[in-house]
């Protein structure tokens, strides 16, 4: 019998089905939340704007041929016919120029719209631009790291030595090994002047020991032979007279 009681405790005494019906009578009655439409973006509000202008760029263009052939038509016209077409044309440039007025309150707006676009990107690269910044700079603090400042001073220093020991190197291997050191330049220069003055003795001598009866080269006669020498004695043999001699001795 405790069980039992135990049980019919548990039970719910009322049905939820009255309630889910008291909530959809609400419902009904005060309407549920509408879902938010997005808002429009730039290029629906660009689209909206161009056909606008398009469409009126279209009836501007039907009325000033209107205008045309109201003109045409007054010019023909007299009396009352003539002050019915210019009011009738009067009419059609008034709706004309609202027509125009329209057109560049549309333009306008398109051109905030197009320069809202420009800045909207522009932001938008720059974003990109710092980002971009942000990821090298610490690609590069990474890498520096990698670079020990105390290493590439040794290395510097050691590159400092190795090129002093060469010009060391070189200035050793230039050096003389001592020959003609010892050698005074004021003897060289004294023996250099007497052996200029045996040197110009010798040519006198020479000079000196040449036979008088040997003539003296002409002038201009560089590279000719010069004429046998005839032994004491001997008889002398007629020498041939040279082509172009003068006809002068025959005696």
């Amino acid at each position: 019998g405790k069980e039992k009681k135990k049980k019919n405790k548990c039970k719910v005494p009322f049905s939820l089905n009255p309630l889910l019906s008291t909530f959809g009578n609400m419902n009904r009655i005060f309407g549920k939340k509408k879902e938010v439409a997005p808002p429009p973006t730039l290029n629906d509000a660009t689209g909206r704007i161009d056909g606008n202008v398009a469409r009126l760029d279209e009836k501007i263009a039907k009325l000033e041929g209107e205008l045309r052939r109201y003109k045409e038509q007054m010019k023909k016209a007299r009396g009352s016919a003539s002050t019915s077409i210019k009011k009738r044309a009067m009419q059609t440039l008034k709706q004309k120029k609202m027509y125009e007025n329209q057109r560049d309150q549309m333009a306008a707006q398109g051109f905030n719209i197009d320069s809202t676009r420009f800045a909207i990107d522009m932001v938008q690269d720059q974003q990109v631009a710092v980002n971009a910044l942000k990821a090298a700079a610490s690609t590069l603090k990474v890498e520096q790291k990698k670079i020990n400042l105390g290493e590439v001073e040794d290395v510097h220093d050691d590159m400092e030595e190795l090129f002093e020991e060469m010009e060391e190197i070189n200035e050793v291997m230039g050096r003389s090994y001592g020959l003609g050191d010892d050698v005074d330049e004021s003897e060289l220069d004294s023996e250099l002047a007497m052996l200029e003055d045996e040197l110009e003795g010798l040519d006198e001598d020479e000079a000196a020991g040449m036979p008088d009866y040997l003539p003296s080269a002409p002038s201009g006669a560089v590279g000719m032979a010069p004429p046998p020498v005839v032994p004491a004695g001997a008889a002398e043999e007629p020498q041939p007279i040279p082509a172009g001699g003068g006809g002068g001795g025959g005696g």
